[in-house]
């Protein structure tokens, strides 16, 4: 079916099945299906529809922007940046004056400090700042976490890795991705957790998984914002 409402136009599957209440699922190329009582009339289809409007067209264009890809970034006023799974505006502040460039969050926005505006200087000041947040929030969830752990990490570094979010090594010697900043805290927490658990199993058998499901029951949920947001984690 087709609807169009407040100006935007919707295709959409109705399933009539034996349950109780009406329900929407959208799967990850924006195919949308409502699933409805048997015999559910079509004004209650649509209302419910209107009344979710807003979120049907944020994940309709969540889906199309993963589709496209990452925007280049240009380092502007006002240009949309991620950090701690909240999505800040950008403001270039220069002033000549400071010792080194460095970025704040202040009243809502990302701010950063430059002697000179240059999309350079901006890119280097704000992977600056991601390293030193990844850094910090990650030894506070070890330290939080190392409870659930008798061996303790030997070393714990910030990478720039292309493929993995996490690394432990056979000397328990972890390693985190710094784009790791800009995911929530409590995604940062089950990557954590994950590379804590190979300091028991350094494989993913089943061992592995149950002790990553005893400590943190809710990983799957961390991993799926992880596959679906990984794309809009750059800088």
């Amino acid at each position: 079916m087709i609807y169009t409402y407040l100006g935007e136009t919707i295709r959409f599957e109705i399933k009539y099945k034996n349950r109780k209440s009406i329900g929407i699922t959208m799967d990850s190329y924006g195919n949308i299906e409502v699933h409805a009582p048997k015999g559910t009339p079509d004004d209650r289809v649509l209302q419910l529809l209107e009344d979710k409007w807003d979120l049907i067209q944020l994940k309709l264009k969540e889906m199309n922007d993963r589709l496209h890809g990452p925007q280049k970034k240009v380092y502007e006023e006002g240009e949309s940046i991620l950090y701690l799974g909240t999505t800040y505006s950008l403001q270039v502040i220069q002033d000549i004056n400071i010792p080194q460039e460095q970025v704040v969050l202040e009243k809502g926005k990302l701010c950063i400090y430059v002697k000179q505006a240059d999309s350079e200087k901006i890119k280097q000041a704000l992977k600056r700042f991601y390293y030193q947040q990844c850094k910090a929030l990650v030894e506070k969830s070890i330290a939080f976490h190392q409870s659930h752990f008798k061996t303790k990490p030997r070393s714990i570094r910030i990478s720039d890795s292309k493929t993995t979010w996490g690394t432990c090594d056979s000397k328990m010697q972890l390693t985190f991705n710094w784009r790791l900043a800009m995911a929530p805290r409590d995604v940062i927490d089950y990557v954590v957790i994950h590379e804590m658990c190979h300091m028991v199993h350094l494989n993913h058998d089943r061992s592995f998984w149950r002790l990553v499901g005893k400590i943190m029951p809710d990983y799957k949920e961390k991993e799926n914002w992880l596959t679906l947001s990984s794309w809009k984690m750059t800088v």
